[in-house]
């Protein structure tokens, strides 16, 4: 088997999370959010576009527990941009910074990363690109 890439990622959010998923990861991360058919009823869950070839699905469900330590680290995303300018752009947002990495390594090899948490708990990477 030889593997391209990771076509999606899935992300469970409380029930209610929907605006605060929008308002994350699209307006303040700057990111593509797909919705209308989960507006329409015609798919359980939301997504993130990342890239012409990456999502998160998001899904909303009454069940949702914020992950821990023990289930869950984070999710790596390459990004454009430098770590300087993701900063910036993290701090005109508003998001805050949970820690910085000088060259963490990756997919693709050691690049700068920065560490923040959307509204679920969930620990996200963007890193720059190699």
């Amino acid at each position: 088997m030889k593997a391209r890439h990771i076509d999606h990622v899935n992300l469970r959010i409380p029930e209610d999370g929907v605006d605060d998923a929008r308002e994350f990861y699209r307006d303040r991360l700057g990111f593509g959010i797909e919705d209308a058919r989960f507006k329409a009823g015609e798919k359980p869950f939301l997504d993130v576009r990342l890239s012409a070839t990456a999502v998160i699905h998001l899904w909303p469900t009454a069940e949702f527990e914020p992950p821990t330590a023990t289930n869950y680290d984070h999710v790596a995303v390459v990004v454009e941009e430098s770590v300087e300018a993701i900063e910036t752009e993290l701090d005109a947002a508003g998001v805050d910074v949970e820690e910085t990495l000088e060259s963490p390594l990756g997919a693709t090899g050691e690049a700068g990363a920065v560490y923040v948490r959307d509204p679920f708990g969930y620990r996200i990477e963007l890193k720059e690109r190699v």
